[in-house]
């Protein structure tokens, strides 16, 4: 190895070292906090790739719920648009999640991104027509969510290789930051974008986006999937987290409020041009719209962020069950509001419970899941999250044109307050000051 080579070698590592030591700022780091699982380079690295990439995402999500209410002042028309966005989530996460279990995590990340990244651009090709295909339309973003049904569990499965387990609440805080941190900035990105050059921008701005992910997945390596000989294969291994889930209580659980909750009280999110438009006479292609569904972001970081700093040593299952209490007092004041200088700080407050309360379930289901299952498992998760959202918000479309859209915000209130109560099985955790007491005794 010539002299050269080594200089830069060792001028690398000092530049690695002298990034551990800003992160690390010479301190001591309490495990499982936000802070300790940025100290792992790779998955800062793909953290930040991930966080861009969201961003875009985000911006495209808000401008197409808008767009097609646009299109067709339909609330079931935006339903549609939302299903095929997030619908392959619950139809195709299964399949992502073995192939997750079975092949190389980092080339699987790659192929979907560049797949979403195509997409991405088709739409905003197809979105110069001024009267285009809605079928096309909806096939475009069908592909889009069918990549992102791959990469989702993929991506999950991923992180507790990169932290370790005492790290991992942290990193799915971040996570959870990172994903709505995007909300409050694509949106606001987004907005402004559809309202000054137009929708067909905003797709093509998400494209580039996706670069920034394949530039970090080209220099990190990911931690191998592991891989149980015994197990079977075909349809009974894609099913292998549905077993594992009804073994274990925990997760059984987690995964069982996940989807109530994400089909009865989430579909507001589908339907924000209605909400703001019915309810606060916000137009869904102004910057109000944007500054709106950013609100509901930031409250989201602030609630996600919330679990890997100042919550991080409380019991996660006290958060959920006075997260589900604190979602519906504030789900209910935003369906009777309408007065819209009051609709922003009501929207972050709604975001803030919103995302402790999924944060620390998807902190409490990643502690549980055995590591040559995790993929499916979180398939599982990515299904009762994600993919359910967009059933409630399809079946939400004609119940809004039936009763309207604060009748379907006070449903979902009302299901969040009995998940609330239902969620005291969560209470086998004893919470701090009864350990306390315990211990003494």
């Amino acid at each position: 190895m010539s002299r050269r080579s080594n200089r830069d070698e060792d001028l690398a590592l000092t530049v690695e070292d002298a990034e551990d030591a800003f992160v690390d700022a010479d301190r001591t780091i309490r495990p499982g906090t936000a802070r300790a699982a940025l100290r792992h380079r790779d998955f800062r690295n793909l953290y930040a790739g991930a966080f861009t990439s969201n961003i875009g995402s985000w911006m495209q999500n808000a401008a197409l719920g808008a767009y097609a209410f646009e299109l067709t002042r339909s609330a079931t028309f935006v339903g549609i648009i939302a299903f095929a966005n997030l619908g392959p989530l619950l139809l195709f996460s299964m399949i992502g999640g073995a192939l997750a279990d079975q092949f190389d995590r980092r080339t699987l990340l790659i192929v979907v991104t560049i797949e979403q990244m195509i997409f991405a651009v088709a739409l905003a090709w197809l979105t110069t027509d001024p009267d285009p295909s809605r079928l096309t339309l909806v096939l475009f973003v069908l592909a889009i969510g069918a990549a992102q049904a791959v990469y989702g569990p993929t991506y999950s499965a991923t992180l507790p290789g990169m932290v370790g387990k005492e790290d991992l609440a942290g990193a799915i805080s971040l996570n959870s930051v990172s994903m709505n941190g995007s909300r409050v900035i694509g949106p606001a990105i987004g907005g402004v974008l559809y309202h000054f050059v137009g929708v067909s921008w905003v797709f093509l701005l998400n494209a580039i986006t996706y670069v920034a992910v394949l530039w970090v997945l080209a220099r990190i390596r990911l931690p191998d999937a592991v891989r149980n000989p015994d197990e079977p294969q075909g349809l009974r291994r894609i099913i292998g987290g549905i077993t594992a889930a009804r073994r274990n209580r925990t997760i059984k659980l987690v995964l069982l409020a996940m989807t109530l909750f994400s089909f009865f009280c989430l579909p507001f999110v589908v339907q924000m041009p209605v909400v703001a438009e019915s309810n606060f006479g916000i137009e869904p292609d102004s910057s109000a719209y944007g500054l709106l569904y950013a609100c509901l972001g930031a409250g989201a970081v602030a609630g996600s962020l919330s679990i890997g700093t100042f919550l991080s040593g409380y019991s996660k299952r006290r958060i959920v069950r006075q997260g589900f209490f604190g979602f519906a007092v504030t789900l209910t004041a935003l369906a009777l509001l309408r007065a819209e200088s009051l609709a922003y700080p009501t929207t972050f407050a709604v975001g803030f419970f919103y995302f402790a309360t999924v944060t620390s379930l998807n902190t409490m289901l990643q502690e549980e899941v055995d590591e040559a299952v995790r993929g499916r498992v979180m398939a599982l998760w990515i299904m009762s999250f994600g993919g359910v959202v967009p059933i409630g918000g399809l079946v939400a479309g004609p119940f809004i044109e039936t009763w309207g859209v604060t009748a379907l915000m006070l449903v979902g209130a009302v299901v969040a307050l009995a998940i609330s109560v239902w969620s005291y099985f969560f209470s086998s955790d004893p919470g701090p000051r009864r350990a306390r007491r315990l211990a003494g005794a």
